[in-house]
């Protein structure tokens, strides 16, 4: 390692709880000595990361998304990533190994011990050819989609249901919309922030699209778009939006709640909590409202993932990202993707 240079993105500052992250809370440094590759552990090159909502909230002190600790001042940032093996002294790697795992450091060249929790070496050949796939519609973005309709959505063919998703050309939303279609979902609706945005969902095949942005009573133009009520909704963003695709759902439906983006620079719960009188509807229709976290059913991921690969390589999921090239540009990747910069997942090129 001593030939190869090697930098590492950290986190400077804090933004707080209710301002929104800026350049200003992200800086590069050398990463320094050279990393050494110990019995048991493998030496990554890094290709791509993975720049996801929840990462807002890792940013705030002594708050998380529950599930995982928040990020250290002064400490290397990690997210999803995927990189190849350059040295391994592991009998489970070998150098050329693919590999991908959940906390992936932000750094050019990392060292991961073989026994990581969520390191695996990737098999699937399309994914070796396409390395970023593994942090999207072969990985936890698509996995949330796919298990969250699964065991959340409750979506039966020929029954008409009418599902919507918000941050519908996202990557958990445009994969979310792609799954419910397969799934045989009758109606499938995407609120998107552009005009291009939502040209995309279409080409998707979302059977209509709402660009909140233009949209002066959010309640008619749902209304407008789903004459028979929803049955199931796919929320990445909560809000005054979820507030009133909520008011319009059928009795015995179901929200989905993968993310509430909207909300992520305000001090307020996760998930959001609820008008009265938009709780009394929950309450009154049976809507089921419950927050999903893959990781919670683990145990379907192997076959999820083998799935969506299939279904990729089908044709039947289409595939787009926005990519931003270097380390030094994550944070800006991360900072445009939180303001809706992104169509697909946003993904870093590192090498």
């Amino acid at each position: 390692m001593a030939s190869k240079q090697n930098s590492r993105v950290i986190l400077r500052s804090r933004p707080g709880k209710v301002n929104p992250p800026s350049l200003e809370n992200f800086a590069v440094e050398p990463v320094e000595p050279p990393l050494v590759c110990e019995q048991g552990e493998i030496l990554v090159k890094t290709l791509y990361l993975s720049v996801d909502p929840y990462m807002r909230s890792r940013m705030n002190e002594g708050g998380s998304v529950g599930y995982i600790a928040p990020f250290e001042i002064g400490k290397v940032l990690s997210g999803g990533g995927v990189g190849r093996v350059e040295e391994s002294k592991s009998d489970k790697f070998s150098v050329g190994d693919i590999v991908e795992c959940f906390g992936f450091p932000w750094q050019h060249y990392c060292v991961l011990p073989e026994d990581h929790q969520s390191l695996r070496k990737v098999e699937s050949e399309i994914v070796c050819e396409n390395p970023s796939l593994a942090l999207g519609l072969c990985g936890l973005t698509a996995l949330t989609s796919l298990i969250a309709l699964q065991e959340r959505g409750h979506i039966v063919p020929g029954q008409n249901q009418t599902v919507v998703v918000t941050g519908a050309a996202g990557a958990c939303g445009s994969a979310a919309g792609q799954i419910a279609k397969i799934f045989g979902c009758g109606k499938l609706v995407g609120i998107c922030g552009s005009e291009e945005k939502c040209q995309y969902i279409k080409e998707l095949g979302f059977d209509s699209s709402i660009n909140y942005k233009q949209v002066d009573n959010m309640a008619e133009e749902l209304r407008k778009h789903c004459p028979q009520g929803i049955d199931v909704y796919f929320d990445n963003v909560g809000g005054e939006i979820s507030n009133e695709i909520i008011r319009l759902m059928n009795k015995n439906s179901h929200v989905i709640i993968c993310g509430q983006i909207s909300t992520y620079n305000q001090d307020i719960p996760y998930p959001n909590p609820l008008p009265q009188d938009v709780q009394e509807i929950v309450t009154k229709q049976n809507i089921t409202r419950e927050r999903f976290l893959v990781l919670d059913f683990s145990p379907l991921i192997p076959a999820a993932r083998a799935q969506l690969e299939v279904w990729v390589k089908e044709g039947k999921l289409k595939n787009r990202e926005t990519v931003e090239e270097g380390l030094e540009n994550v944070a800006k990747a991360f900072l445009s993707m939180m303001s809706g910069g992104n169509i697909g997942k946003q993904v870093v090129k590192v090498a």
